[in-house]
Order: structure tokens, then sequence, then C-alpha cells
């Protein structure tokens, strides 16, 4: 028989404060609530169908109030990051004198220092609010991108990506997190989804973008590169401040809520088994709870396989589509469609995997489409194959990177073991873009064989191999926790204890 388990708010086991016991306190407040306990239901005796009427309206308000603005965002963030492969199309190398290798460099030490951060961003998310965090990163970032178009060598330029890197880390996986704080766990991969669509946006954007501002050329001087990254930056700046006002904090804070709409956030999340509305003290405890769960390894190499092949493209599509002879313009134009189709494709997975619940396999079809795409680039060198195997290949990249972070966060219980876990997982991911940075080389176009096999190899081993593994072993464990054969973890411990087990709890049932 299995045995009862009583969920309650958190994972923590501290005793709360007075004001931990306050939910929304900032916005006139809920009554004090003693831990464990619920906030009152607003819709106490309407039927099941008008409260589900006033669900639907509450999550459209949620997204019309969250999404939008967070996808501008990313939107930004991606191609803050990424324009310097368009910059290198309107004479950045010869501007600079670069070589080559000091190009893949300056690419390169950008992700070391990405990666280096990522894993603290959650927890100074959570200690410091979004509404300060976020917009405060944005601004420093764009100052930064400033810089980079006022650079006369290759070291100005590759401290300024370091820099940038530094500044960039914390958005990608602080606002996943974030939006997993405010959904359940079947509405959370389309909302992911579309967030990441901006990055696939900002490609074709990014294109578009550039051949406008390249125009510019020779305008107070300055190269058509240079002007691609001061603009860019002037931006980002702008919207970073505007997003003081703009980005919303966590559902117990967030002022746009009235009383009943937070009180029904709470409680939707809590009968979801999640417990990320609530405050809570960081612990060492919840760190290493996530370094030794199998799932954050296995999710990092499933993570790399997607994440690689991601910036490897995204940085070199410009190059790989100038290689098959055309023009700057035309080349930065012709880098529009296959992110338009990645966008397509992200959204429309995102949208399966909900319905469905199977993203490891969403994932395992999707990473097939990469393989091919990458195959046609390896395998033929007429410029129409070529093109075609972009569309592949961003439709089989872009899709799995929301749905790895979805499938992430839905298999990770406890507010900051979520955080740790999906700072790891993306860290670890983005300090694969060194290698991404670095496998393209100038001396093997058009071809790039090198480039492609690279990304091959991450497509196979990494994305498919293992999202196969980890939905393999997940399936193994529900089995045996809906067999009742983990229901001794249980033994001798009390309610709170058993909170504090989170996606460990026998009755935690993983999403494959």
């Amino acid at each position: 028989m299995k045995t009862a388990v009583i969920h309650r708010d958190s994972d923590s086991g501290h005793t709360p404060s007075d004001d931990e016991k306050k939910i929304g306190v900032d916005a006139g407040g809920l009554e004090p609530l003693a831990h464990g306990q619920l906030p009152p239901d607003p819709d106490a005796g309407l039927s099941e169908a008008e409260k589900a009427r006033i669900d639907r309206a509450l999550l459209w308000r949620l997204d019309i109030k969250l999404i939008p603005w967070l996808c501008l965002l990313y939107l930004i963030s991606f191609l803050d990051r990424t324009n310097i492969g368009n910059a290198r199309l309107d004479g950045l190398l010869e501007a600079l004198h670069m070589t080559p290798g000091q190009y893949n460099a300056s690419l390169s030490i950008f992700f070391v220092s990405y990666a280096l951060f990522e894993p603290l961003t959650n927890i100074l998310l959570k200690r410091l609010r979004p509404s300060i965090f976020l917009p405060v990163i944005m601004v420093i970032w764009g100052i930064v991108m400033v810089t980079m178009g006022l650079c006369h060598n290759p070291q100005g330029l590759m401290a300024a990506r370091w820099f940038l890197g530094v500044a960039e880390a914390g958005l990608f996986p602080g606002i996943n997190y974030y939006l997993s704080c405010w959904y359940k766990r079947n509405e959370f991969g389309i909302r992911a989804a579309i967030f990441f669509s901006a990055a696939a946006v900002s490609g074709s954007f990014g294109g578009l973008l550039a051949a406008a501002i390249g125009l510019m050329r020779g305008v107070g001087g300055k190269g058509g590169w240079a002007w691609i990254f001061i603009l860019e930056g002037i931006a980002t700046v702008v919207v970073g401040v505007a997003s003081f006002w703009m980005v919303h904090d966590f559902p117990d804070e967030a002022r746009f809520l009235s009383d009943d709409d937070r009180a029904r956030v709470i409680r939707r999340l809590k009968a979801d088994k999640q417990s990320s509305a609530e405050h809570e003290e960081f612990k060492m405890s919840y760190f290493w709870a996530s370094v030794k769960d199998w799932k954050t390894w296995t999710s990092a190499i499933i993570y790399m396989g997607a994440d690689g092949p991601l910036y490897a493209f995204s940085l070199f599509l410009p190059t790989i589509i100038s290689g098959l002879g055309y023009t700057s313009t035309t080349a930065q134009l012709l880098t529009v469609p296959p992110y338009a189709a990645a966008c397509i494709v992200t959204v429309f997975i995102g949208f399966l995997a909900d319905r469905t619940g199977q993203r490891g396999l969403c994932n395992i079809g999707v990473s097939l489409l990469g393989v091919v795409g990458f195959a046609m680039l390896l395998g033929s060198g007429r410029p129409a194959v070529q093109y075609v195997g972009t569309f592949l290949g961003a439709m089989g990249i872009y899709p799995c990177i929301a749905n790895t972070i979805s499938w992430v966060s839905n298999n990770t219980e406890g507010v900051y073991k979520r955080g740790v876990t999906l700072g790891f997982v993306i860290g670890w991911g983005n300090l694969n873009g060194v290698v991404s940075s670095n496998i393209y080389q100038a001396r093997e176009r058009p071809r790039y064989r090198t480039g492609h096999a690279v990304v091959m190899g991450y497509l196979v081993v990494c994305l498919f191999g293992g999202s196969v593994l980890q939905y393999v072993l997940l399936k193994a464990e529900n089995t045996k926790r809906l067999a009742g054969k983990r229901d001794n973890w249980n033994e001798g411990k009390s309610p709170e204890e058993i909170e504090l087990m989170g996606d460990t709890r026998p009755d935690f049932i993983y999403t494959l």
C-alpha cells in the first residue's frame, strides 16, 4: 500500500518568520498563513464551470503581463551575443586587423565568462527580485555593447566580450526559472518555447537589421560593423531602463495581482505540487541536492547536445551562406528564412510536448531533423542542397533548447534546487560555445567539413543519445514509484521531512 503524503508549501524545513508567513505583503497582502497552509479559496462556492472560466482568464492575464516583454528581453540578449557574426561580414576583421584565430578567441571568451557566472545567477535573482536584477544586468551589457563598437584592436574586443558574458549570464536561466515559478508543469513548455523562439526571431531580425545598419558605414568615420554594436547597444540600454517598470516580481510579490488573483496563482501551483511561490532561506543543502541528482548531469549532456550546435549555427550561419558565393547584404538576408522556420517549429513542439507530456520523445524526434540537415551540409557541395540543410539544421536544434529546459524544470522540485539545477545545466551547455566558436575554420571555406561533422556529433551522441538515456531511466523510475517500490523512502519521516525530499518523494511522477 502506498504511503499517504501531505503536500506542504515548501521544500524548506526552516521555521518561517512572520514576514515569510505573509504572502503578498507588498501588494496589500493576504492574511498571515501558518507553514503548510493554503491561502483562502476566493472561488469557494462557485461551480466548476465558473472556476474554469476564472482560471482561463487568469492564465491569459499572466501571459499578457509576462511573456511579451520577456520575449523582447531575450530577443535583444541573443541578438547582442551573436551579432558579431553579422559584424564580421561588414568589415570587423579588416578594421581591427584581426586574424581568424583572434576572431574565434573573441567568440570563445564570451562563453567562458557566461558559463562561469550562470550557476550563481538564479540565487541572486531570487534574493534581489526580478524587477531589480534583470533590468540592472541589461543596462550593464548594453553599455558593454556600445564599447564593442568603439574598440580599435582585438584585445579591446576580447575584453568587451568577456564582460558581455558576465552581464548576460543571468538572463536566460533567470527567466526560465522565473517562468517556472508562475506556471503549472503542463503549461510551462509552450511558454518556454514562445520565449525561446525569440532567439530564432533574433536571427531573422538580426540579419535584416545588420543589412540596414551596414548602410551607415562611413558615418562618423566608423564602419558598418561598429554601428551594429553601437546602435544595438543603445537600444539594449533603453529597454533595460524600461524594464524597471515592465518586469514583475514572483507571484507572492507581483504588484499587478489582486489579492484574489494572488491566492489563485499560489493555490494552482500547490495543486501542481510546486513550492515555487514561497520565500525561503538559501541553504547549501539545496546546492548539494542538485549536484548529487543524476538528472542534473543527464540533462547537462542533453543540453550540451543542443546548445553546442545552437551557437555554431547562430554564430556562423552568415559565414556559411556567404561561403556559398553570396555578397554580404544578400548573405545577411538569406539567414532570415531558416530562423523563421525554426521559430514556427519551436512553438509547435512546445505545444505538442505540453499536450502529450512526452518531452523526451519530442527531443528524440526533432534531433533527427538536425542530423539530416547537417548530413546534407556535410555531404553535398551544391548550394541549393546546403541551403535546405540549414533549414533542417535550425528546425532540429532550436526546439530542443526550450523543450530540454522545460523537461529539466518539470522534473526538479524545490525553489532553490530548481534554480541551481537550471544554472548548472544551462551553464554547462553554454560552455560548449567555446567549442562551437572554433570549429568553423576559414581555411575550410566553403565546405566547413570539420564544423559540420562536430555539430552532427553533438546532435547524435549528446542530444539524441542523451534524450534516449534519460527517457529510459525516468520511465523505469516512474514504474517503480507507481508500483509502490519507493514508498519505504517515507518511513519514519515527518510531513515536513517528506516535503524536503522534493522530486525524490515517492509520489512525485517524472515527466517523460
